[in-house]
């Protein structure tokens, strides 16, 4: 099997970023939908032209991606039929290698990303209802620090 391979975003791989994002909502049974196919591309789009998007490509496809400011991640996806073969743990490893301290949100509901996350350090400094995200849904934030040693 090839490596995979961790890339800058251009501006042609917003069709196929916008593709995993809608994915995940369509195949997630507690997410609402809360915008289009067409402005989750628009929204993948925007990362990638703010420069925040980093995807993993395997075999000719991009089959994931993260968005990141600074120490801020914004969005991290596998395609599903691409999941379980450690290429959201390459995403991560390559974040975690670029900075010191990382922070996101994820839902409460998403027990495997938060499986994920704690898996790769990160622990839970707070919780919400909902009020403060676009879907009204619990969530919590988690944050990751490289260790002194």
């Amino acid at each position: 099997m090839t490596a995979p391979l961790l890339r800058p975003a251009h501006s042609l791989d917003a069709g196929r970023t916008g593709e995993i994002l809608s994915g995940f909502i369509d195949e997630t049974p507690w997410m609402p939908r809360i915008h289009t196919r067409a402005e989750d591309l628009s929204f993948a789009a925007d990362m990638i032209d703010r420069g925040w998007v980093t995807v993993l490509e395997h075999q000719g496809r991009v089959q994931g991606f993260c968005a990141r400011d600074g120490a801020v991640i914004h969005a991290l996806y596998i395609d599903m039929g691409a999941r379980g073969r450690g290429f959201g743990g390459a995403l991560m490893s390559d974040l975690q290698a670029r900075e010191g301290h990382l922070s996101l949100w994820t839902f409460q509901a998403n027990l495997p990303a938060q499986g994920f996350y704690r898996h790769h350090g990160f622990t839970e400094v707070e919780r919400t209802d909902g009020a403060g995200n676009d879907e009204g849904l619990p969530d919590l934030r988690l944050v990751w620090e490289r260790s002194a040693a």
